[in-house]
């Protein structure tokens, strides 16, 4: 079956043909590293992991390339309100937000540029949209250069809206402008309220670059003036994403052939953000659930649906997700197999991972039921290989000895169990059933559960917290 994935600018499923054969070029707009990574921010970032490790699953050679913008109006404003450089905060905010990911097994973009290490790249293509007339300086001396949403006939046509039907943000600053749909490419430095810091040189004088410019010159630097998909959140959609593709197209260049979008993580009908007060930061969330667990909570529902998020819901599906384990601890140590046609199915169909992940419950269902030794570890096999797409394989090394605890910590509670099921093993030896039995309500007490299986005995901490 060919993969098939919802197209947000053709509004259908399409089926996907890669611009070259056996190869995936991939771009999805990361996050501005302003402050702590919450639940919301993250999701984005496993539903594309998820693509990523599909594409790879198939086949292709993926190059995926997520930014980060690490220089933006917020970014500025909230390291003035902390008294520090905005490049420090920046700094440490995208430092947090690679342990986010990476304790929710995202794996590494292919390379993961930042605003600030391409302005060149800007500056050429702003120029460029100069030279061709959709682009100019504003005459009031500020620096700031926009792009001329009219001289673009097909400005709206990634989200459907005629221009006519437009109107500007209501934090859109009008100085110098055209029109005041316009958008800005560059951003005229701004003395006595920014620090020098935060401006570059450039044709039109000091300044920054805007959002907008900074993703096609980005997308541009590492796929090439066309690649394959673009992703990011729905919220991106207009207006970012509508103005990337103008300011590509209009400067001569194909830019993306598909665009995919994830739906929001809300708490109370709302998205979740930071704005609205309503952020769940990751670290704090994993005092709760595992990463293991929560990444599984996220792949469970479909990439365009909007979840609502609780906790209730979070440790429902953590419950679910040590079943299968439980099931993997008493299949014992295996490998990975093929995936079944209907999950496969399931994932051709525009990632539809809650059909997915039904066939691995299915799966160990069926497993469960079988008496025979050799169908228990077919299905294991099977199960181990749909879990490895998901990047929920509790074997990986990237989620630590115990899918997701502390390594360190998690190996000194391994020595000391190892320890007392041994006594426990002598005294049952030695038929002295009493002292095996108050051994095992010792290790239970501590919050430990042991099952036997026929590869030994086997821990794991009660609700896995």
């Amino acid at each position: 079956m060919t993969f098939r994935l919802y197209d947000t600018a053709m509004r259908e499923v399409r089926d996907f043909r890669p611009l070259e054969e056996g190869k995936a070029g991939v771009y999805v707009c990361g996050l501005t590293v302003q402050s702590e990574p919450h639940v919301g921010h993250v999701r984005s970032a496993v539903n594309f992991d998820v693509l990523r490790r599909w594409l790879t699953h198939q086949g292709y050679e993926v190059s995926f390339i997520r930014n980060v913008t690490d220089i933006d109006d917020k970014i500025l404003a909230k390291a003035a309100e902390q008294g520090r450089a905005w490049f420090n905060l920046a700094y440490e905010m995208h430092g947090r937000l690679r342990e986010a990911l990476a304790s929710i097994n995202v794996l590494p973009p292919t390379y993961e540029p930042g605003a600030t290490g391409h302005v060149p790249e800007m500056l050429e293509l702003i120029e460029t949209l100069i030279a061709r007339g959709h682009a100019y300086a504003a005459e009031d001396g500020s620096g700031d250069v926009y792009f001329d949403v009219l001289s673009w006939p097909s400005y709206g046509e990634l989200t459907g809206q005629r221009v006519d039907d437009m109107e500007p943000a209501e934090d859109a600053d009008p100085r110098g402008k055209r029109d005041p749909r316009d958008f800005a490419l560059w951003k005229g430095y701004k003395k006595d309220v920014e620090p020098e810091t935060a401006a570059w040189p450039s044709p039109w004088g000091p300044g920054r670059p805007g959002w907008h410019i900074e993703c096609s010159a980005m997308a541009g630097k590492y796929l090439g003036p066309a690649f394959d998909i673009h992703g990011g959140g729905v919220d991106l959609r207009f207006p970012h994403h509508e103005n990337e593709q103008a300011q590509s197209r209009a400067a001569g260049h194909p830019f993306a052939s598909y665009w995919m979008h994830n739906a929001w993580i809300t708490t109370a009908g709302e998205k979740m953000s930071k704005s609205l007060g309503n952020s769940l930061a990751v670290p704090k969330v994993l005092e709760r659930v595992r990463g293991i667990e929560l990444r599984f909570y996220m792949v469970s529902a479909h990439y365009r649906s909007h979840v609502e998020f609780s906790f209730e819901a979070l440790e429902e599906a953590a419950v679910g997700f040590r079943r299968i384990e439980t099931f993997l601890d008493k299949a014992g140590p295996g490998e990975a197999g093929d995936v079944p046609e209907a999950f496969a199915a399931a994932m051709d169909d525009d990632l539809g991972t809650p059909a997915a992940v039904a066939v691995l419950f299915d799966t160990v269902r069926e497993a469960n039921r079988a008496a025979d030794p050799a169908a228990v570890q077919a299905h294991a096999a099977r199960v181990r290989a749909m879990l490895g797409v998901l990047g929920l394989d509790p074997a990986d090394p990237a989620w630590g000895s115990a899918g997701g605890h502390d390594a360190a910590l998690t190996a000194a509670v391994d020595a000391l169990v190892a320890g007392l099921l041994a006594q426990r093993a002598e005294a049952r030896a030695a038929h002295d059933f009493a002292r095996a039995d108050a051994i095992r309500d010792q290790i239970k007490d501590a919050g430990i559960e042991v099952e036997d299986t026929p590869a030994g005995p086997k821990w794991s901490l009660r609700n896995a917290r």
